[in-house]
């Protein structure tokens, strides 16, 4: 499982949480009360975790695509046949600047990076 799939789970998980726990204050069932408080606690702990799991492997991507030689902006053709670049470029990684990857690089269009020019 990935780790976002994973941080979509557990955000289902404490929303059902924090729904049941609303239903068990209106009861004012104190042990149910408790029992979720904890259960949220947990479950809050685990999403900051798997969050930094995340913005770590983000850092580590845009670092290595960094380190890749040369860089230049996509151009509207380009971007229309995409495939037609792929094949041509080897080893390119382009990166949209609204992914987590192009707000961390902090572009503003689409970019290419790759070993060699192109």
């Amino acid at each position: 499982m990935s780790v976002k799939e994973e941080l979509q789970k557990i955000h289902n998980r404490l929303d059902r949480c924090k729904h049941r726990l609303a239903a068990a204050q209106k009861r004012d069932d104190q042990p149910v009360v408790k029992q979720f408080l904890h259960e949220i606690q947990t479950l809050e702990k685990k999403l900051t975790k798997l969050k930094g799991k995340q913005q770590f492997e983000t850092g580590n991507k845009g670092t290595e695509v960094r380190n890749l030689p040369f860089k230049r902006a996509i151009t509207k053709a380009e971007q229309a046949d995409m495939g037609k670049l792929k094949k041509s470029v080897r080893g390119l990684v382009v990166v949209h600047p609204m992914t987590a990857l192009g707000k961390e690089l902090g572009i503003k269009e689409m970019t290419g990076y790759a070993p060699q020019a192109f």
